[in-house]
């Protein structure tokens, strides 16, 4: 069985931790900043994680399924 591509698009907007945990960036940070508050802004710089059969699929896409 030929080994699996990594998704290019993917490999770009996900993370996986060493415990296997799928994090990803925060979307409504790119502009339109002005009337969004600090808090809110700091709180779109920490990354959201995903959980469930989406991170199971990101993961495959990946190559990551081992961990």
């Amino acid at each position: 069985m030929p080994k699996l591509k990594i998704k290019n698009s993917v490999q770009k907007r996900f993370k996986v931790t060493k415990n296997g945990k799928v994090l990803h960036g925060r979307q409504y940070r790119g502009h339109l900043r002005v009337k969004k508050s600090k808090k809110r802004l700091r709180r779109l710089k920490e990354p959201g994680q995903l959980q469930g059969l989406f991170a199971q699929k990101i993961k495959k896409m990946l190559g990551a399924s081992s961990l």
